[in-house]
């Protein structure tokens, strides 16, 4: 790492700080109006049809010659037809343009049928405030719909236009898709980092909200890995990009979210076959209502059954249902994506609501996959300073995760750095590292480096992982170091097991002794050792076998967790630590690495499937119970209306919930 000169000093001062080609667009900014952050667009709609409530409420008055005066009745019916055009229209047109495709019997049609009915009728007021009535439940469905879609939408918003990239001896201003790894990038307090790198330069701190949803500040110091999509707080900082940004995990996240609405729940796919049958039934059933009772009940007239069955095509408008319930999935997916869980589809949050079994990979997963020291076993005539000593300067250059653990121990207690001789380390990938000192060669590593440089040792089990260290040949003694569990991880285990989770395992490819002590840690009794990974897919299997009703889940992050994160139920994958692999396979991703956030899913699926079947239950009773007085003639069409629209926008409120 180079020092900062003064002439990048003055570089960073001489790029401009005003705003950039990648801020908002005014155009499409929200603003207030009557309470809801809506765009120029809906506020445009929300002001027509208030002018429509108003000209329906007028027209009204004027028709029903609540105010008498010369030609009130004809003024009323020419304002309540001006009404009904502006209202109708999108309905009318939608419904010519779904004719035309095949579709006959939809909710447009049921619209389009029973306002011209009643048209013929002579009720002008009725048809133009069904009209009014149903663009009002279609714009604040819209609303809802637009108001669940911005927390998944926020993840695209994280990506910056521009990246302040060095370039010979200027920064520039490159698109983040132009950032190499290797670059070095400078980027300011309130600015948004455009790619992975690694913090060279500065100290200040992130916030990493919109991306992790951690509440709490992130320390940004030298040798610390930043992410794409975090937001500098204070300071300045030089980051070199670790990869470019197609390989990002904004990216990666980003990517996620464009599939994250392919897949399909059962119950809504039950709701989409459910109204092609029970719409054209409505139909069948309101021309037999207008038909038959003419023809076989004295005094029955036609005009008379005829408004009924229009009435009946009023209320039984599907729409309540149809749209509330895929309304209350996506609410469900976009408060999840806002704490962090980015769940792929709805059929997922399903499938989260009858877990009964959940395998967790150990290293990375439920553990930190950071290691420490736990131990230092010296050989006589060593001491364990020496011990450490010699294993800190062996290791010195390695970037190893038990390198990296043994100098921050070394560090730690103070240690006095040993004389190596310079040029002289050499690392062996697999095995271990060395150093001379006054041409004496020190080594570290593991049980096989020892028998590359034919060290006599003896071969013994332990229960932790171990470094061997040596010095001239003769074993010096052995470092002890341990994967630390996460802290959340006992807690994680007991929230599951109240939630109904059957059985919880641990699969690794870890040895018995270690495999065993993180387990009973964790508050896990089944534990699944020396597990390769057509080992874990063997045993996940025998586990998918012994529960065929209820889910299995896998929790995982390395590529060698793919299989078994593709073939579970529900694979979970750690979104930070986790292997591109990993992140495809699985169909949930924890933003923070954070495993309190599998029984919030849990928690999240089953609060949405409650208000799935709130609405669906609720919509239906209601429905059918005003069909029956409508064919009874005890409800008007303006019961109707209420029964409709009123219906979808308690389903539509309730649907809401579910974001929460």
């Amino acid at each position: 790492m180079s020092a900062r000169t003064t002439d990048d000093s003055c570089a960073y001062c001489s790029i401009d700080s005003t705003e950039q080609p990648g801020s908002p667009n005014h155009a499409g900014e929200e603003r207030s109006f009557l309470g809801l952050s809506l765009n120029a667009e809906q506020i445009a709609e929300a002001r027509l049809l208030i002018g429509a409530v108003l000209g329906t409420a007028l027209g009204i008055v004027l028709e029903e010659g609540i105010i008498p005066f010369s030609g009130a009745r004809p003024a009323g019916l020419v304002i309540l037809a001006v009404v009904y055009a502006i209202a109708a229209w999108p309905v009318l047109r939608g419904a010519v343009r779904n004719l035309l495709k095949g579709s006959v019997l939809d909710e447009l049609f049921l619209m389009s049928i029973a306002s011209l009915g009643a048209i013929a009728l002579g009720a002008w007021e009725e048809a133009a405030s069904v009209m009014v009535f149903y663009r009002i439940g279609e714009f604040l469905q819209e609303y809802a719909v637009h108001r669940s879609r911005r927390s998944i939408e926020a993840l695209i918003a994280l990506r910056p236009a521009k990246v302040r990239v060095r370039r010979g001896d200027q920064w520039q201003e490159l698109a983040p898709e132009e950032v190499q790894p290797g670059d070095r990038v400078f980027l300011r307090a309130g600015e948004r980092l455009g790619v992975d790198g690694q913090v060279m330069e500065g100290q200040g701190s992130f916030d990493t909200s919109a991306l992790t949803g951690e509440a709490l500040p992130r320390t940004a110091e030298p040798g610390q890995m930043a992410l794409a999509g975090w937001v500098l707080r204070e300071g300045a900082l030089i980051l070199e990009a670790a990869r470019t940004y197609q390989d990002s995990t904004l990216a990666r996240i980003m990517r996620l979210v464009e599939t994250a609405q392919e897949r399909k729940a059962r119950t809504e796919l039950f709701i989409a076959r459910f109204a092609r049958v029970y719409t054209p039934v409505v139909v069948a059933l309101a021309a037999a209502v207008a038909i038959i009772p003419p023809l076989v009940m004295p005094g029955a007239t036609f005009s008379t059954w005829v408004y009924r069955a229009l009435v009946l095509l009023v209320i039984s408008c599907p729409c309540a249902f149809v749209l509330s319930v895929p309304l209350t999935y996506f609410a469900g997916l976009g408060g999840a994506a806002r704490r962090g869980i980015l769940i792929k589809g709805a059929a997922v949050l399903d499938s989260l609501v009858h877990l009964k079994t959940i395998a967790f990979d150990k290293t990375g997963t439920l553990t930190s996959g950071s290691f420490k020291v736990t131990a230092l076993e010296p050989k006589d005539p060593h001491t364990a300073d020496d011990l450490l000593a010699y294993a800190a300067a062996a290791t010195v250059h390695s970037n190893h995760p038990l390198s990296r653990a043994i100098q921050e121990h070394w560090h730690v207690q103070g240690g006095k750095p040993i004389a190596y001789d310079e040029g002289s380390f050499h690392e062996i990938p697999g095995h271990g590292s060395s150093v001379t000192r006054h041409g004496t060669e020190i080594i570290a590593g593991n049980d096989r480096l020892l028998h590359l440089k034919e060290i006599p040792h003896t071969c013994t089990s332990a229960d932790t992982t171990l470094v061997h260290v040596a010095i001239a040949g003769e074993l010096a003694g052995s470092v002890h170091l341990e994967d630390q569990l996460k802290h959340e991880a006992p807690e994680v285990v007991h929230a599951l097991k109240q939630r109904g989770v059957q059985t919880i395992a641990l699969f690794t490819g870890d040895s018995e002794q270690p495999a065993t002590r993180a387990a009973a840690s964790a508050g896990i009794e089944t534990v699944y050792h020396s597990q390769l990974p057509e080992d874990k897919l063997r045993t996940l299997e025998q586990l998918m076998q012994q529960e065929p009703r209820g889910g299995v889940a896998f929790v995982g992050d390395g590529i060698n967790d793919g299989p078994v994160l593709a073939r579970s139920d529900v694979g979970i994958a750690m979104g930070q630590r986790g292997s591109d692999l990993a992140l495809e396979q699985a169909e949930v991703v924890l933003m923070t690495d954070d495993l309190r956030r599998i029984p919030e899913a849990i928690d999240r699926a089953r609060a949405t499937r409650r208000i799935v079947w709130q609405n669906i239950l609720g919509a239906l009773g209601v429905k059918v119970a005003v069909l029956v007085l409508g064919a009874l003639g005890q409800a008007s069409m303006w019961e109707g209306v209420l029964a409709d629209a009123g219906v979808a926008l308690l389903a539509v409120l309730n649907a809401l919930r579910a974001f929460r």
